[in-house]
């Protein structure tokens, strides 16, 4: 089977981005975004997707952490679809979560408050659905919260 694997490089005027994607991978990954949960966020995808990722951005944080979330999905996206070429060898339905193939249709994971599915659709259809977190999607984020922790001082609407 052909190496499954991606570099893209994506600038605008708000940011620059590097991103190298390897989808036979080992779960390994080397992010820095400026974001410490966003980054920590990326790092998990990879380890659980079992893909190696390399991604690094430079964004204009100091004005809002948008442009960088935005333009890394955008470039991330861009790199699977890369690698992934033609699609040959994607099962079109899956049922369950394989580490040895992470692209078989589905994954419900738990973890500490939550139960997190994701459904990933390879098809190149551009499409979102979003449920839960509404409340918390263009929240203010609060001087005491940004001190708490870092997935506090991230607001989760920028995933969207």
């Amino acid at each position: 089977m052909k190496t499954r694997r991606a570099v893209i490089r994506r600038t605008t005027k708000e940011t620059r981005i590097a991103a190298k994607i390897a989808l036979d991978g080992q779960g390994k990954a080397k992010v820095r975004t400026g974001i410490p949960f966003f980054d920590h966020m990326l790092t998990l995808f990879a380890k659980h997707a079992v893909v190696d990722l390399e991604l690094v951005c430079q964004g204009d944080l100091e004005v809002d952490a948008h442009h960088t979330v935005e333009d890394c999905g955008i470039a991330l996206g861009q790199a699977v679809a890369r690698a992934l070429g033609d699609k040959k060898g994607i099962r079109r339905y899956g049922a369950g979560f394989d580490p040895r193939n992470p692209f078989t249709g589905e994954a419900y994971v738990p973890m500490d408050e939550c139960l997190a599915r994701c459904v990933v659709d390879f098809s190149g259809r551009p499409y979102l659905v979003w449920r839960g977190l509404d409340s918390l999607s263009n929240k203010r984020v609060t001087a005491a919260e940004k001190t708490q922790d870092m997935s506090r001082a991230f607001r989760f609407g920028l995933a969207r």
